[in-house]
């Protein structure tokens, strides 16, 4: 032993960790799936086939025996999103400030259905941030319409539907459909209460 142990090398600083390794490709949201968590890489990499080494603590992404980037490992319960803003597009970036409780506070200050539709909005979609574009898009119709109109375009979207969209939204304010509503509701109560004063004759006791 004692002549054989100049030749032994020291041992490794850190203790060995057993690896898996997958051939994973990104999807357009540009997230992995890795044990029913979704963890980012670049979005340059959409549709690319990479090599993922998963170890018990850390999820590693190469391409083409480069490493593009790296994840700790999610531990809690399955469905777990991981985005780091630098791989997100620049259209996504945009809104990498902004987060769901945000919008639906803005929401809720129109109304309660504009609030219905900004958290179906978030709902539909996987990665909460893609939704954002469409959240702002819809929020700012306000702006452009008024507040109650927005809220009444809203009340008539979840009538044809409980996840509206931007599209559907900004088609019934440019149609002007959200007016009409309110316009017939308008003349009801208008006819409703002319009507509650209009009595006959018979109704007074009197004779004709």
């Amino acid at each position: 032993m004692e002549e054989e142990k100049e030749f032994l090398t020291p041992l490794p600083k850190e203790r060995y960790e057993s690896a898996v390794w997958k051939k994973l490709t990104p999807g357009f949201n540009y997230h992995i799936s890795v044990d029913k968590n979704f963890y980012s890489v670049p979005y340059e990499y959409i549709k690319q086939e990479l090599d993922v080494r998963v170890t018990a603590a850390s999820v590693e992404v190469f391409y083409n025996g480069l490493r593009i980037c790296s994840h700790a490992k999610h531990q809690g319960r399955p469905g777990f999103y991981k985005t780091i803003p630098a791989h997100m597009p620049e259209k996504h970036k945009a809104y990498s400030e902004w987060n769901a409780e945000r919008f639906l506070t803005w929401a809720k200050s129109i109304g309660e259905s504009t609030h219905i539709v900004i958290s179906a909005i978030l709902s539909s979609h996987k990665i909460e941030q893609q939704g954002y574009r469409s959240c702002i898009g819809v929020l700012k119709l306000a702006d452009k319409y008024g507040a109650q109109r927005l809220e009444a375009a809203c009340v008539k979207a979840l009538s044809y539907t409980p996840s509206p969209s931007y599209k559907n939204i900004d088609a019934i304010l440019k149609s002007g459909s959200d007016k009409t509503d309110s316009s017939k509701k308008s003349e009801k109560t208008a006819i409703d209460e002319t009507h509650s004063f209009i009595r006959g004759a018979e109704y007074y006791g009197r004779k004709k």
